[in-house]
């Protein structure tokens, strides 16, 4: 299956073209970064408290293909779980010293206030609104909001303005949900983009929206059944979720995304996982706000 290419996306979002090969997730584990041995950190931060613990709480998204979906033994895969476990291993916590905690868009911000997870690595974008409450390091990734319709696009919709008064499904507390009302009211909100399938299939919807390099993945799973517009009509920088005002950890996950783009580390978390149909974007300059 090959899905047109030319997802060409701005400077701050994915540089490349749709290239599609097969099955998205192979079920083998891309190789582990190397756990660092005994790191030292300040006493009283959370990175000394999550080494000395040797074992953290990472919530991410068990429904997405190519960036959080739930493996064998319900272990999830993807590029996002990938970046968890480079964070992990620089404070010297293997991957199977890893809690993956499934997140979904409405409890990402509760499951962090709440102390449930240590990070949410989530496709989780970047605002205003939500850095009221949580912090966040990165972005690692930026992404544009775009339409996954049925294969051959019966309803020709070209882009969210065509979605006037149009049923549209997505999912509840995204942002997607946010930024569609400007187009449509008769939205469908749900708790994962999986559950969006059936109606989109159904005709009950004429489209699903989130972000595109999501419905990439969507289409990849579930060949000649979808299409994705290729229209992107936002910006989502991803980020990674922590507890408000968590300064030196935020400082501390930053310096590790850097060293990653340095490394090669960063680039072979995507390969290994996004880049199996995606081609090799240029990673986004960190934010030191």
């Amino acid at each position: 299956m090959r899905l047109k290419k030319g997802l060409m996306f701005s400077a701050i979002a994915l540089a490349g073209a749709l290239v599609l090969s097969g099955c998205t997730d192979s079920g083998a584990a891309p190789e582990a970064a190397p756990v660092e041995k005994a790191p030292e950190f300040a006493a009283g931060t959370t990175m000394a408290d999550l080494a000395a613990a040797g074992t953290m709480t990472i919530g991410t998204k068990f429904d997405q293909p190519l960036f959080g979906l739930r493996g064998p033994g319900d272990i999830p895969v993807g590029f996002d779980v990938e970046i968890g476990k480079l964070i992990a291993a620089k404070l010297g916590i293997a991957p199977d010293k890893i809690k993956w905690t499934e997140t979904v868009s409405a409890n990402r911000e509760p499951f962090i206030q709440n102390g449930q997870v240590d990070l949410v690595v989530a496709t989780y974008t970047i605002n205003d609104t939500r850095k009221q409450v949580v912090s966040f390091a990165g972005p690692y990734y930026s992404a544009g909001q775009d339409l996954l319709v049925l294969a051959g696009n019966p309803d020709s919709i070209q882009g969210p303005e065509d979605l006037t008064d149009k049923p549209v499904c997505t999912v509840s507390g995204s942002t997607s949900e946010k930024n569609i009302a400007a187009y449509t009211t008769n939205v469908i909100a749900t708790d994962t983009y999986s559950n969006c399938l059936g109606p989109l299939r159904s005709g009950e919807v004429v489209a699903v929206t989130t972000d595109n390099v999501i419905l990439a993945g969507i289409a990849d799973q579930n060949e000649g059944e979808f299409e994705v517009v290729n229209n992107p009509f936002t910006e989502e920088p991803y980020g990674i979720g922590l507890a408000l005002e968590d300064t030196e950890f935020r400082t501390f996950i930053n310096d590790v995304l850097e060293e990653s783009y340095k490394d090669g580390a960063w680039v072979d978390a995507w390969k290994s996982t996004a880049g199996k149909v995606l081609d090799t974007p240029e990673p986004p300059a960190v934010d030191r706000y």
